[in-house]
C-alpha cells in the first residue's frame, strides 16, 4: 500500500487528488495538510510513502516544507513530489535542491498522475530527459562547478551509471549501455547516493552536472 499526504493550501485540490487516488486499490491518503508547517507535522505524524506538497502556499511554502522534511532523518523514507501550476520555473529548481523526487503540474492527466505517485513510490525521480535538459540549461549549467573531490569517493561504474542517469536514462536503459543488469545498475546508483549523501535521483542529477561530471549538451 502506497501512503500518500497532500498538502496544499486549495481544499478543492486536495479533493480532487484525493478522490483519485482514494479510487486505487494500492494507495491510501493518510492525511491532508493546507500548508508547509501542517505537512511537515503530519510527515512526522505518518511517515507517508509519498508527500504531494504544493510548491506556493501561506504560512510555510513548499520549498521550506521540502527542506525541513529532507533535513529530518527520521523522514528518509519519504518522497516528496512538488506540485505546481507554473511548470518548470526556479522555485521547483529550488525545491529539487531542496530534495524533491520531482514535480507534477496539476493540470496533468489522471492517469498520468497515479503512474507518477507509484514511480516516486520507488524512489524513482520524477524527471523525464526534456525536463532534465531545461533543468539543466536554465539553473545549473552557469553558476560556478562545486569542487570535484566527492567525485573521488564514486567507483569507475558508480560514475558512469550516474552520469547516464543524469542524461535521462532509466535504470533498464543504464544497464543495457553498461552491459549489467537493472539490479546491479540500482546498486550502482543507491551506492552512489549513499556516498554523496543524496536522498534520490533528482538530487544525483543536479549534483553531476554541477560537479562537472556531466556538461549540458547544446546541440
Amino acid at each position: 500500500m502506497i501512503r500518500v499526504l497532500l498538502v496544499d493550501d486549495q481544499p478543492l485540490i486536495r479533493s480532487g487528488f484525493r478522490a483519485l487516488l482514494d479510487a486505487e486499490p494500492d494507495v491510501e491518503v493518510v492525511a491532508e495538510a493546507g500548508n508547509g508547517d501542517d505537512g511537515v507535522a503530519l510527515a512526522r505524524q505518518h511517515h507517508p510513502d509519498i508527500a504531494l506538497v504544493d510548491i506556493r502556499m501561506p504560512v510555510t511554502d513548499g520549498i521550506e516544507a521540502t527542506r525541513r522534511i529532507a533535513a529530518d532523518e527520521s523522514l528518509a523514507g519519504v518522497h516528496v513530489v512538488i506540485l505546481t501550476n507554473y511548470g518548470l520555473d526556479e522555485y521547483v529548481f529550488h525545491a529539487l535542491r531542496a530534495g524533491a523526487a520531482g514535480f507534477l503540474v496539476k493540470d496533468i492527466e489522471p492517469e498520468d498522475f497515479l503512474h507518477a505517485v507509484r514511480v516516486a513510490a520507488r524512489g524513482d525521480a520524477l524527471l523525464a530527459p526534456s525536463i532534465t535538459r531545461r533543468l539543466i540549461d536554465r539553473y545549473v549549467a552557469d553558476p560556478p562547478r562545486k569542487p570535484g573531490a566527492a567525485l573521488r569517493n564514486l567507483t569507475n561504474r558508480e560514475r558512469e551509471a550516474v552520469a547516464l542517469a543524469a542524461r535521462g536514462l532509466s535504470n533498464t536503459e543504464i544497464a543495457a549501455r553498461m552491459v549489467i543488469s537493472p539490479v546491479t545498475a540500482k546498486t550502482h546508483l543507491n551506492r552512489a547516493m549513499t556516498k554523496l549523501h543524496a536522498r534520490d535521483r533528482a538530487q544525483l542529477v543536479i549534483f553531476a552536472y554541477e560537479s562537472g561530471l556531466v556538461t549540458p549538451d547544446r546541440t
